[in-house]
């Protein structure tokens, strides 16, 4: 998989939509993982595991890999539910143009033996009844 330095990635962000996966993950309660941002976009604010696909993985690899990356869980499966598109006025590179991300939306469930340990990404973490008010899945049916 090949990773963009940053300064090419703040300039790419400035004149093309960033493609990403988030993953809403369930526990056997039903409930959502959540975590709390520790950067822009929404710094601060409680949202999805999730980010950027990086050239030569598949969306679900992507969406396996931001789950163990952000929190350690291990998935074995990853279900597409629909999409999210949004643009974001902030992004983590200070830049004055807002970032247009779309995200390929999966559901994933987890046991209740594994740990979850954060990455630099998130500064803590919740389950909840529901996914954050912002978050609209486009073709999502279920919930």
């Amino acid at each position: 998989m090949t990773f963009i330095p940053a300064e090419e990635y703040a300039r790419l962000m400035e004149v093309i939509p960033i493609l990403c996966v988030d993953v809403a993950v369930r526990n056997a309660k039903g409930e959502y993982l959540l975590v709390r941002r520790a950067n822009e976009p929404l710094k601060g604010q409680w949202w999805v595991i999730g980010g950027r696909v990086l050239k030569g993985e598949t969306l679900e690899q992507a969406a396996v890999r931001k789950v163990r990356e952000e929190v350690g869980l291990d998935v074995n499966s990853v279900t597409p539910i629909g999409y999210y598109e949004d643009a974001f006025e902030t992004n983590r590179f200070g830049s004055p143009t807002p970032l247009h991300s779309v995200s390929a939306v999966f559901l994933a469930t987890v046991g209740d033996d594994q740990e979850i340990r954060l990455d630099g990404q998130s500064t803590a973490w919740q389950y909840a009844d529901s996914l954050p008010d912002r978050f609209h899945i486009k073709g999502f049916k279920g919930g």
